[in-house]
């Protein structure tokens, strides 16, 4: 199936480290992110159909302070409705990034503010004062939100390495520490505002070990969601479509899953399952 683009969307800055609220990220974030791209998707104006989207939520920037956004990969196209049709993206060109990031603060906002009306978020002394929490959503609404948006992938290799370089990707890598002396942890990182220049920072391990820690989710929490076409509950069906519609072949069974006593007896040639003393 043809690729499209690479989105991140981002909050304003303020509205990314949301100030100690409680709110279900997975949900709200990659779910308004995801109805956003739908809904440009199915106005017959762009497309007039479901799209296929991998969201993979972040929550870090280059110094490790909280930085939520999505890195989302987009088919170049939409199924028709019923199946009937495949109907591609323009060459180079899917949809309007300012009016997306429009649409998107809105329906994210509009989230928090049913969440808040529903009990849902614990919100700060600084928030919870009557009135308070309005003027804070009035203020979002009023800046700017970022979607940026990269070119089309090449082909299937670029769309493989690119989600190879997100998905499993972690806060921080060990290739970039420098050395922990005194107390003080230094690390790498990248300075986006100044070139792309790779500068040192040095942090007290208790902030550094603070930052990181910003960083864990929860047990059983998903970074990595799937939706329209590429949704778990139809998926199989859909792509069968989208691969007949585009005269693509099915591809190869996946191979079964080796056990791990196998593994290790085509690894090393050891059999864990037999005893080595009496065989």
């Amino acid at each position: 199936m043809p690729v499209g683009v690479a989105v991140d969307v981002h909050g304003d800055g303020q509205g990314a480290d949301v100030a100690g609220l409680r709110l279900d990220v997975e949900r709200e974030g990659r779910g308004r992110a995801a109805e956003t791209l739908q809904t440009f998707a199915r106005d017959p104006a762009h497309l007039g159909g479901d799209l296929g989207l991998t969201a993979v939520l972040h929550t870090w920037g280059q110094t490790l302070t909280q930085h939520i956004h999505l890195h989302c990969i987009v088919t170049g196209g939409a199924l028709a409705a019923a199946g009937s049709r495949w109907i591609p993206a323009k060459p180079g060109f899917l949809f309007p990034v300012r009016a997306l990031a429009r649409v998107f603060r809105a329906k994210y906002l509009e989230a928090l503010a049913r969440a808040a009306t529903a009990g849902k978020l614990a919100l700060p002394d600084v928030l919870a004062a009557p009135g308070a929490f309005h003027v804070w959503l009035t203020s979002l609404r009023q800046q700017d939100w970022v979607v940026y948006a990269k070119p089309p992938f090449a082909g299937p290799e670029q769309v493989l390495q690119y989600l190879g370089r997100y998905t499993h990707r972690v806060a921080l890598s060990n290739e970039r520490l420098v050395d922990l002396q005194n107390g003080v942890v230094r690390f790498r990182w990248k300075d986006y505002s100044d070139g792309d220049r790779v500068k040192v920072m040095a942090l007290a391990a208790e902030e550094f070990i603070q930052r990181v820690l910003l960083h864990i989710v929860p047990e059983r929490f998903v970074r990595i969601r799937h939706f329209g076409v590429l949704a778990n509950r139809a998926r199989q069906a859909k792509l069968a479509r989208c691969r007949h519609l585009l005269g693509q072949p099915v591809p190869p069974p996946s191979p079964t899953a080796e056990s791990v006593p196998a593994l290790l007896l085509r690894l090393t040639g050891i059999d864990i399952e037999r005893c080595q003393v009496c065989g």
